[in-house]
């Protein structure tokens, strides 16, 4: 199976014996729970657009390890224009869901794993690359969702892995075994879990000799014992549970998910291990996979940019002011932003080059300069919509007042707007703003545009690294005509 429907993914999360809980209880379906379907119905649209033929081209790729038709976000990238196609396809995906569609991080994650572990073996004479090819050849045939888990929740940020008071705040090997090892510790933000058939672990940061049991990487079933899930809380996200409330909730059908995954003595097969106690390979990792994931903010949330423009761009319109020049003005600046930030996608992208393993990696310098932009404009972007949109985008009464016998006629004839434009629509399209500023979609955009993919520091030392200032140095020496 090189390729599922929608419908086979959904059934196949279905047979996933996965322990979730929320809200102090467990979740016994996941697939249907009002709160977490829309994050489902998000990956599910990656499924939906492969089988289209006129998304055939962004959606999927021929797998260099099979040779196979596979969905490009279980790929290998092995050009520059895998890379820029990669954007592409982020970007259609945000268009089409106005949401985060989860499986980024795996995708960006398999691409650091397949250049790192064949450096890791081509060092130490190890079988890492072996190992990972064969896992890619297991998710590529099954069209696997895989959730990519880097980030602990590192408890004394002064201190490192080895010398926390609780040696489990970052994720590590308890118990070595001739056919594997077993590892404890848990994983934060993780983003789709509940939606994925196996999750990626890395370590989430440069190791020292003395952390080498920290320094482990590997790859499991989501549903295997030890794994448990604890769903993170969203803005608005019990408004999912009322009644008569599709107006309230912006955008009813797609949403995003993150969670604590916690790995309780978790039992990890040889075959399944991707780095095992190198510690100098961990750093090499860790700046590869951040390097792809702040090339992949400049795909996605451009396309939720796209739905927020739009949408500012409506209310503009139902409010009776479209053509006034302020207004014109932010929508303009909203989209300058926005293409900004594809431009940085798309020149990372272009600007990339083979690593020894084969495989395309991204200009780190432009990624981390894309991601930075990511931790600024977005929030410029909802700061003019919400401007555009005016106050009523968060003190507009529910649906239920809309639909009431009583109060119902007061709501439509006060909050109306330009004649042609139904009060409900007004309404509808400043709750869309909303989920998109406010809401259980800001944890996609707004929010995680600060702290996804790392915090703005991080790309900032990374920036400082890349820079090359001596070599600027050297040119201003040139010019200037200064002999030393």
């Amino acid at each position: 199976m090189a390729l599922m429907t929608g419908e086979q993914y959904e059934e196949s999360l279905r047979k996933l014996n996965l322990q979730v809980y929320m809200f102090g209880e467990k979740v016994e379906n996941v697939v249907d729970n009002p709160i977490l379907r829309p994050s489902m119905n998000s990956v599910k649209m990656t499924y939906e657009l492969a089988q289209q033929p006129e998304y055939e081209d962004l959606m999927t790729t021929t797998s260099a390890i099979t040779g196979n038709k596979i969905n490009r976000f279980n790929t290998i990238h092995m050009s520059t224009e895998d890379l820029v196609k990669k954007v592409k396809m982020q970007r259609l995906l945000g268009q089409k869901t106005a949401s985060c569609f989860q499986r980024c991080v795996g995708m960006d994650a398999f691409n650091a794993e397949y250049s790192t572990t064949y450096e890791t073996d081509k060092k130490y004479g190890t079988e890492y690359h072996k190992r990972f090819k064969e896992f890619m050849r297991f998710v590529e045939e099954n069209d696997y969702t895989v959730d990519g888990a880097m980030t602990d929740p590192k408890g004394d940020r002064g201190l490192p892995p080895s010398k926390q008071a609780d040696p489990d705040l970052y994720l590590r090997v308890v118990e070595r075994r001739e056919d594997g090892v077993v590892v404890r510790g848990a994983k934060c933000h993780q983003t789709g879990m509940t939606n994925s058939h196996e999750v990626l672990v890395m370590p989430t940061q440069a190791m020292k000799p003395e952390d080498k049991d920290y320094a482990i990487s590997f790859a499991v079933p989501t549903d295997t014992e030890g794994i448990i899930i604890i769903v993170g809380r969203q803005s608005c996200d019990t408004r999912k549970l009322e009644e008569n409330a599709d107006m309230d909730l912006g955008n009813r059908e797609f949403g995003g998910m993150e969670a604590l995954v916690v790995f309780d003595d978790v039992f990890v097969p040889n075959e399944r291990i991707f780095l095992n106690g190198e510690t100098e390979f961990a750093g090499m990792l860790v700046e590869r996979f951040a390097g792809y994931h702040r090339q992949s903010y400049g795909g996605c949330k451009v396309g939720v940019g796209d739905v927020l423009i739009g949408a500012a761009a409506l209310i503009a319109e139902y409010n009776g002011v479209p053509r006034v020049s302020h207004i014109k003005d932010k929508l303009i600046e909203m989209t300058h932003l926005n293409e900004t930030l594809y431009s940085c996608g798309i020149a990372c992208s272009s600007e990339g080059y083979p690593t020894e393993s084969g495989n395309y990696i991204i200009d780190l310098l432009l990624a981390n300069v894309c991601k930075q932009n990511v931790t600024r404009f977005p929030y410029e972007i909802v700061r003019l919509a919400e401007d555009i949109a005016g106050g009523l985008m968060v003190t507009a009464p529910s649906e239920q007042d809309l639909r009431d016998e009583k109060v119902g006629k007061y709501v439509e004839k006060y909050l109306k707007g330009v004649k042609s434009v139904s009060t409900e629509n007004r309404l509808r399209i400043l709750r869309l703003i909303e989920n998109l500023s406010l809401g259980t979609a800001a944890v996609g955009y707004r929010t995680e545009s600060m702290h996804g993919a790392g915090s703005p520091q991080a790309q900032r030392i990374m920036i400082s690294r890349q820079g090359n200032l001596e070599h600027k140095k050297e040119l201003a020496k040139t010019i200037a005509n200064i002999k030393e």
